[in-house]
């Protein structure tokens, strides 16, 4: 599983030219499912996020998290992540998990992220055509990729 944190002042997704959800100030995830991801892998993904530390505190350094600044979260899926571009210039997607775990999956992540900061998540649709509109935040962009943890 691989996600792609982004620091936001804000964010959208339209859907069909209407704006699906949206968020104030907090995180937008675009988050991709490998054929092989775990439960485990969902846990990791979910606490990592709803724990980084990449909102500034009062002396300007990132040392707070989403629950510390009453942050939002934006969850979108993104298969194309989990690409592999090893041979050739076109993207295989090989990888990537079937349209039912990767749905499974995806709303498994966005369950835990509302468990582990008591808030709701708003999300796209999964496998729909998005539009995303986002005001990256610094920039601070972060990624993460459950099969490489350490």
């Amino acid at each position: 599983m691989k996600a792609v944190v982004q620091r936001v002042t804000q964010a959208s997704v339209t859907i069909d030219g209407q704006v699906h959800s949206s968020i104030g100030t907090g995180s937008l995830i675009l988050l991709g499912i490998h054929k092989d991801d775990t439960p485990d892998d969902i846990t990791w993904i979910a606490r990592k996020i709803a724990n980084l530390r990449i909102f500034e505190d009062p002396d300007g350094r990132m040392n707070q998290s989403l629950a510390d600044i009453d942050g939002q979260l934006l969850v979108i899926s993104q298969f194309t992540l989990i690409a592999s571009n090893k041979k050739g210039n076109r993207p295989s997607f090989n990888d990537a998990a079937p349209p039912a775990k990767g749905k499974a999956n995806y709303q498994a992540v966005c369950q835990k992220l509302s468990e582990l900061t008591g808030k709701p998540v708003q999300t796209g649709i999964f496998a729909a055509d998005m539009k995303v509109d986002l005001l990256n935040d610094g920039p601070v962009t972060i990624l993460l990729d459950t099969h490489h943890k350490e």
